[in-house]
């Protein structure tokens, strides 16, 4: 049986929060219980799937250290550098 929705978002912020190091659970966390609630279905499959990547990778990319690979670069990944960003002018 698949998950609830709401099940599904409580995983990943779950997830987001506990990643291993201090920043990625600040930006991702932050995101997750910020902004987990008005994504849509497809957006959690996306946020779902950059929670597989690792944190250095990641935390590069949302910085805008490195080139977001293509599979990668669509509206999550803009939603998370813009919360990124907000958290820069804090």
């Amino acid at each position: 049986m698949a998950d609830s929705l709401e099940a599904r978002r409580k995983r990943a912020v779950f997830r987001s929060m506990r990643r291993g190091t201090r920043e990625s659970d600040i930006v991702l966390g932050g995101f997750a219980r910020h902004h987990l609630g008005a994504l849509d279905p497809a957006q959690i499959d996306r946020f779902e799937a950059l929670l597989e990547r690792n944190d250095n990778e990641l935390l590069s990319w949302i910085g805008g250290w490195e080139k977001v690979p293509a599979e990668f670069d669509h509206d999550v990944m803009a939603l998370l550098r813009r919360y990124r960003d907000t958290l820069e002018r804090s």
